[in-house]
């Protein structure tokens, strides 16, 4: 199985933040949240732990299973170039992400998709026939764009609404795995 989860909560959460890769360690919040997920996933053995190289992924995957993060650049959270730590209210968007004839820097959303993807497939040719369990630990657009990477990317496009909450979690089986 496949267990997807969202860093806990950061002072830039809290505050409405966009919040990229100049973002924070989780704060008390957060911290309690990969607290809590360590209770909801108790007895649940995880062969592989990755996430995402942002700090506040690596804490939530480390508190939440106890073991050491394997760290791939392809979880990172999605580039919000200048926009990133912009107040939610303040930024001029252009569908779900910051508009990039504003803001410099902003990552190209097909090559975002593209590079999560790239993992997600390799991870499905290494593991997909195995009864494993596997913990990917990222961000709103990451737990969003492996959603849509098991369920299909919406006709709108907005992939953010597959992901999930701050310290929150969802379960995905390969297509080719076996029930384990």
């Amino acid at each position: 199985m496949i267990y997807v989860i969202r860093h806990g909560q950061t002072d830039w959460n809290k505050e409405g933040r966009l919040q990229g890769r100049e973002g924070l360690p989780l704060n008390e919040e957060g911290i309690q949240q990969a607290q809590q997920l360590k209770e909801e996933l108790n007895g649940i053995h995880f062969d592989y732990v990755f996430s995402s190289p942002q700090e506040r992924a690596i804490q939530t995957a480390e508190i939440a299973t106890g073991s050491k993060a394997l760290v791939d650049s392809r979880l990172d959270v999605f580039d919000l170039g200048e926009a990133d730590g912009l107040k939610k209210e303040e930024v001029k968007l252009k569908g779900a992400i910051p508009d990039p004839s504003v803001y410099k820097g902003v990552e190209d959303m097909y090559s975002y998709v593209e590079r999560v993807f790239h993992f997600m497939k390799d991870l499905e040719k290494e593991h997909g026939q195995k009864q494993v369990n596997i913990l990917i630990s990222g961000h709103r657009c990451t737990t969003g764009c492996i959603g849509a990477y098991f369920k299909g990317i919406p006709e709108d496009q907005n992939i953010l609404r597959l992901s999930s909450d701050n310290g929150g979690f969802k379960v995905y089986q390969f297509a080719s795995g076996n029930e384990g």
